[in-house]
């Protein structure tokens, strides 16, 4: 068999990359994840298939199992990817009775799953994470809306968080790191279908970091809202569009802002709160996971 150089090229280390990255949140992925989600090169399937087959210095460091790639003496991780992606199942299907609520709420315009529910790594009891776009200028309603559906989650025994949201006029992204660009890449548009491309188009830069991760790996049909639903959403929309929605707005994004602000401002938090954005990563996973990152390249590189 054909057998590559001891130093690794460009797609070998593409595709450690890859995995490395994976391995942080304890997720073996499929050869066809590690293409659509290959760091830093453009890839095919089969040109993954072909450098993982014949490359010395891959499987010095990668073993393929099941159907799964692993950083070797992390193979106990297929196991256990297997079982959360049971658990997603589960959690997946609570979401989608979240979702319909959610998008008939007034003033929301796009809905998408995040985090580690959207890569179906969840665990029992984790949270179910949305992102939600809104209307300008009603973010702060429409979050407080959210809410009180999320003290509904918690009588049935889910945390939905929406954690994030923002409006219309604030779809770029403010941080361009790879953590930004794979989350993103990940998340799973559940509605908003065409809020969700003007977003992809304004945060193009991502495809520089994730070539080939255009889309999600995997999509869900949107959640379309039947016509009570529609017929809902406009009644308060046009009830709370005027006077009184703005100065209900003002009020709630004032009343947050002030309870927040002790929490502004602590290392390594990526919290944004402004008239367009509702970001509560207080202690944000994104600078810890580029450090280990980095720390784990130096480590399986040599």
């Amino acid at each position: 068999m054909e057998t590559i150089a001891t130093d690794p090229n460009v797609l070998e280390s593409a595709i450690l990359h890859t995995l490395l990255y994976s391995d942080l949140f304890d997720y073996p992925l499929t050869p066809a994840e590690a293409a659509h989600y290959l760091i830093g090169r453009p890839g095919t399937l089969d040109e993954v298939r072909a450098c993982l087959a014949r490359s010395c210095w891959l499987a010095d460091r990668v073993i393929e199992m099941n159907g799964y790639l692993a950083l070797r003496g992390r193979e106990a991780l297929i196991a256990r990817r297997l079982d959360r992606a049971a658990t997603s199942d589960r959690l997946w299907r609570r979401m989608q009775r979240f979702v319909r609520v959610l998008r008939a709420l007034p003033f929301v315009r796009m809905i998408a799953v995040t985090g580690a529910l959207a890569m179906k790594n969840s665990a029992a009891h984790d949270d179910i994470d949305v992102l939600i776009v809104t209307a300008p200028d009603r973010v702060w309603l429409t979050r407080a809306l959210a809410i009180a559906l999320v003290y509904v989650g918690k009588l049935c025994g889910d945390t939905l968080c929406p954690n994030y949201v923002i409006s219309e006029r604030a779809l770029a992204l403010d941080r361009r790191t790879l953590f930004v660009a794979h989350e993103f890449a990940q998340m799973v548009p559940v509605y908003g279908l065409t809020v969700y491309d003007r977003m992809c188009a304004v945060n193009h830069w991502i495809q520089r970091v994730l070539p080939n991760a255009s889309r999600p790996f995997w999509s869900q049909p949107e959640e379309a809202a039947g016509p009570i639903g529609r017929g809902f959403k406009r009644v308060l929309e046009k009830l709370l569009s005027g006077q009184v929605g703005a100065a209900l707005e003002d009020r709630e994004m004032r009343r947050k802002i002030r309870k927040f602000q002790p929490r502004l401002g602590q290392p390594d938090g990526d919290a944004l709160l402004d008239r367009d954005h509702v970001k509560g990563h207080f202690e944000d996973y994104g600078g810890p996971v580029m450090r280990l990152y980095a720390e784990r390249l130096g480590q399986f590189e040599t």
